[in-house]
């Protein structure tokens, strides 16, 4: 039987389909604004679509762009599109794609230093970068016993902080003994559910996880945490972690740093601050007061794949301490020993994270930061939050509707007044219109429609005809 030996890289070939690729990447972000922002296929369509087996022989680069248009696109909500207000930003760029292409190309396995030193150094490098432009406390640079790591999403983030807060609480005994239980964790009752996922994973177990009651406007309420670390303790728990959040999902209610801080300083309880999408806003002067306090914070957690124009993923973890991070994660089988890390003399990355590969994230970082400039990207969250504020002042203008929480950033949260199903209905409506697409949340016990200004194409005409879609829509439900 005669066989064809597949050629991985063809230089020739490569050239011709890239420029064929790079075309219709083009000609898909022209056509983006026209087209329906949520997918509006059913259920199973693109299975239906695809044939039943895999090919036997090779098929054309044109076939597989040809299906992109045919199964693909129609199947997608548009996460690029300027009228896109659901969410959470996830601004791409031309840079970032670049950057993203080039990882693939080189392959690199950045797990140690030594497997590719620019991998590793490109990235605390640029950790540093980005601290230094958010003005995070000097404690998280590298060049202290602090740094920066990038990880997949705030998820892994959380995870990781809180592995390494339950080895510091138990002297390490949970990875040499195993872990026996006793410990507590808390987090408002607005805090992302992955710190509901990462309690679960680490095998202290949801019922050691504290919600913490939030004030009028959704922010942790530090008193009641106190409280709930003093009854803990009393009970014979071993309080050791909390996480403060700048910028929940819900509303981007902003805990009070300062005061959590310290009630973990005194306590000897490890902080961890999770600013997934509002930790960009860092690099902004005027927004910095809602970071006070971070310098009491054993770790910290910002996702540049959410608003800085990086295409996901691509999430900074810094902590104060790396050594109480590696120590919670650290192992070395024989096949990854080495003369740089016996000597101490690199950082590797592999034991800051869970899994033991790595992407060349800090290309993409590298390529953002370098080709936008700080300039250019404080101006883009600067318009963002100039329209997000626009919006929210015609919301209040409309006695048809309330703003459920204060519009601290680029979220603006609201409602009809009227029933949750009244809301519902217009939303639904809404987003079936394909002009835009917004998501929703529940806050006091209410449905709260969400509506985030973050794409990086979004500009005053998108979010003024997508009051106006909202408003109209009000009339044609005839509520």
């Amino acid at each position: 039987m005669n066989q064809t030996l597949p050629i991985p890289f063809d230089a020739r070939e490569f050239q011709q389909e890239l420029a064929q690729l790079g075309a219709w990447i083009a000609s898909y972000y022209a056509r983006l604004p026209d087209l329906p922002v949520l997918s509006q296929v059913s259920p199973g369509a693109v299975r239906a679509a695809l044939p039943a087996a895999a090919p036997e022989t090779s098929e054309p680069f044109d076939a597989l762009l040809a299906d992109l248009d045919r199964i693909v696109v129609p199947a997608l909500t548009h996460w690029q599109s300027p009228n896109f207000f659901a969410y959470f930003p996830a601004n791409a760029s031309a840079p970032s794609m670049q950057a993203e292409l080039l990882s693939a190309a080189l392959g690199v396995q950045g797990m140690l230093w030594l497997t590719s030193p620019a991998c590793t150094e490109l990235e605390t490098h640029m950790l540093d970068w980005l601290a230094q432009a958010c003005d995070l406390p000097a404690r998280f640079l590298s060049s202290g016993r602090g740094g920066g790591v990038l990880q997949d999403s705030a998820s892994s983030a959380v995870l990781c902080a809180l592995l390494a807060a339950r080895e510091r609480a138990t002297g390490g005994d949970g990875n040499e003994q195993g872990y026996r239980g006793g410990l507590t964790a808390y987090g408002s009752s607005q805090a992302h559910s992955s710190l509901d996922k990462a309690v679960m994973i680490a095998g202290i177990g949801r019922r050691q996880l504290r919600k913490v009651a939030v004030d009028a406007n959704f922010a942790l309420n530090p008193d009641d945490l106190a409280a709930q670390i003093a009854a803990d303790r009393a009970a014979g728990h071993t309080p050791a972690f909390v996480c403060a959040t700048v910028g929940t999902t819900s509303s981007l209610a902003c805990d009070p740093l300062p005061a959590i801080g310290r009630i973990c300083r005194d306590a000897g309880l490890w902080l961890h601050v999770d600013a997934a999408m509002a930790g960009s806003a860092a690099l902004l002067p005027e927004c910095r007061a809602l970071f006070a306090g971070l310098a009491l914070a054993d770790s910290y957690c910002f996702n540049p794949h959410k608003w800085l124009l990086t295409n996901f993923d691509c999430s900074c973890l810094y902590v104060a301490d790396r050594h109480a991070l590696t120590a919670a994660l650290e192992i070395s089988p024989a096949y990854l020993r080495n003369d740089a890390t016996s000597a101490g003399a690199v950082l590797d990355y592999r034991d800051w994270q869970i899994p033991l590969g790595r992407r060349f994230r800090a290309l993409k970082l590298w390529f953002v930061l370098r080709r936008f400039g700080l300039v250019g990207l404080r101006a883009l969250l600067r318009r963002h939050l100039e329209l997000a504020a626009a919006l929210g002042a015609w919301i209040a203008a409309d006695e048809r509707f309330e703003l459920v929480a204060p519009v601290t950033l680029n979220l603006v949260c609201f409602r009809y007044r009227g029933s949750d199903a009244q809301n519902q209905r217009l939303q639904r409506l809404v987003n079936d219109s394909g002009r835009l697409f917004i998501s929703h949340t529940v806050l006091n016990g209410q449905h709260v429609l969400r509506f985030c200004v973050g794409q990086g194409a979004t500009g005053d005409s998108h979010v003024r005809a997508a009051w106006q879609q909202i408003a109209h829509a009000v009339n044609d439900l005839n509520i």
